[in-house]
């Protein structure tokens, strides 16, 4: 591979000729093989550091320290990183040590050589557009990557919440659909009274929507930025009037409402904003995996089960039991689950694990996030389209569990007491006999009434039956 030399701190290095990137990334490279996941599958973070950058040198150059040529060239190689031009020049490892600095210097080269570019010189000819000197002039890792971070969780955030949305709209249309389909609820999982269907999967979508608010609350607070923070919070290296121009820039850009915080020194190290967003990810998480854990039973069988929904097929369950069936889907949604409420953890232990000035495990914080959103973005799809979507219900299944349950004797508590009731109950658990023969047996109640008390929509009381 024909190379360039490129030299920083440490001496001399040879980068791939063609490479946008430079000496920084390349040690970045070859110090942090780490995991799987790399800066480039990482769209939206990507789009956020040429955002970060675009503010800074239109900040710099409002400021007069850069010149007209240069700020024109660096705005240009900015919006091609925004809109993605350069991915493939990303290839550092999501986690690395430096506090992000590989990060924010993967890109500070990308772009000062794409700039070269634009003006006509070589990439690597750094006395006419540096990365340190111009690129990240009035900042420090310390400020641009964590501005970088929290717009793009801001950017991603509106795409989850999108996701979120059709899994609850097709949550909706199940449970408008099954409005008119009696069952027997459930608590502890023994027969309790009975209910729709569409008043189950109605609540499913109830209690995802309610994740909606929480997520848009969580994702404001990344509004506040340190831009201009440089290393501490003190603003060295910084001119100034910079902060509040490059802020200006950041909402203009994006259009989205940033602030700059009250306290730059006090906002460098804090980390409270992921800690509680990640919460609201892993709430929703504990919602959606205990509405698999429901599907997975309520579609349990078909024979030995309760049978009263069927899940979609979608592969073979077994290599040794011929005709079996799992619930795939909803597994797999679950084990997302499981992996977002762990990345909840690991962002509590980073947050936790600052010292003094800075908090240096941001990169392992950061990527929890980012992949936790990611997987319940591609999970919520995939349960919806290859599942919610294509469920049926069995109706006689539902309807028979509902007439011989021993359950439906709370609906003759108004009638006959509940020591009368209880007694119902026990007699049935007893001998085998349904609640409805009992009390004609004892002539506690004429046919006629038992048969009005006891209809399945008479049972359900007064809650609604199709979804809001």
């Amino acid at each position: 591979m024909a190379t360039r030399i490129e030299s920083d701190l440490l001496g001399e290095l040879q980068v791939p000729v063609d490479a946008y990137y430079g000496v920084q990334t390349q040690r970045a490279v070859e110090n942090f093989n780490i995991s799987t996941a790399r800066l480039s599958q990482y769209r939206h973070f990507i789009w956020a550091l040429g955002v970060v950058k675009m503010a800074a040198i239109k900040a710099n150059h409002e400021m007069g320290l850069v010149d007209d040529k240069v700020k024109s060239a660096v705005v240009q190689a900015c919006k091609e990183v925004m809109e993605g031009k350069f991915d493939k020049e990303f290839p550092i490892d999501m986690i690395q040590g430096g506090a992000g600095t590989s990060t924010n210097m993967n890109a500070n080269e990308v772009i000062a050589n794409r700039a070269l570019e634009l003006m006509g010189y070589e990439k690597g000819q750094y006395e006419h557009c540096s990365p340190n000197d111009v690129v990240n002039l009035s900042q420090s890792t310390n400020d641009a990557y964590p501005t970088a971070i929290k717009l793009s969780l801001i950017k991603m955030n509106y795409i989850l919440i999108e996701h979120l949305q059709q899994l609850v709209d097709a949550f909706k249309k199940k449970g408008n659909k099954f409005a008119n389909i009696i069952k027997m609820g459930r608590t502890q999982l023994q027969d309790a009274v009975p209910m729709t269907l569409g008043q189950e999967f109605c609540a499913y979508a109830m209690t995802l929507s309610e994740e909606i608010e929480r997520l848009t609350q969580n994702a404001n607070l990344f509004r506040e930025v340190n831009m201009g923070a440089t290393a501490i919070g003190t603003g060295i290296n910084s001119v100034e009037g910079y902060s509040e121009a490059c802020v200006k820039y950041l909402c203009e850009i994006t259009g989205y409402p940033i602030v700059l915080a009250t306290d730059l020194v006090e906002a460098t190290p804090d980390t409270g904003s992921y800690v509680i967003y990640s919460s609201a990810l892993k709430r929703m998480a504990v919602k959606v995996s205990k509405i698999c854990n429901d599907l997975r039973l309520l579609s349990s069988g078909p024979r030995a089960g309760l049978n009263e929904i069927n899940l979609p097929p979608m592969q073979p369950g077994s290599s040794i039991m011929p005709g079996k069936v799992n619930p795939v889907i909803p597994e797999v949604m679950n084990q997302i689950c499981f992996k977002v409420i762990g990345n909840d953890l690991t962002v509590t232990f980073a947050a936790e694990a600052g010292q003094l000035q800075l908090n240096v495990m941001e990169p392992v914080l950061a990527h929890s996030i980012l992949e936790s959103i990611q997987f319940l973005m591609r999970g919520m799809d995939t349960l919806r389209l290859k599942c919610i979507d294509g469920i049926t219900a069995n109706e006689d299944v539902c309807e028979n569990m509902v007439l011989k349950s021993i359950g439906i004797v709370t609906a003759l508590n108004p009638h006959i007491g509940y020591k009368n009731s209880t007694r119902i109950a026990k007699e049935a658990l007893k001998t085998g006999k349904g609640v409805y023969e009992i009390v004609l047996e004892e002539g506690i109640l004429s046919e006629e009434e038992l048969k009005e008390i006891l209809k399945p929509e008479n049972m359900i009381g007064p809650a609604k039956r199709t979804c809001q």
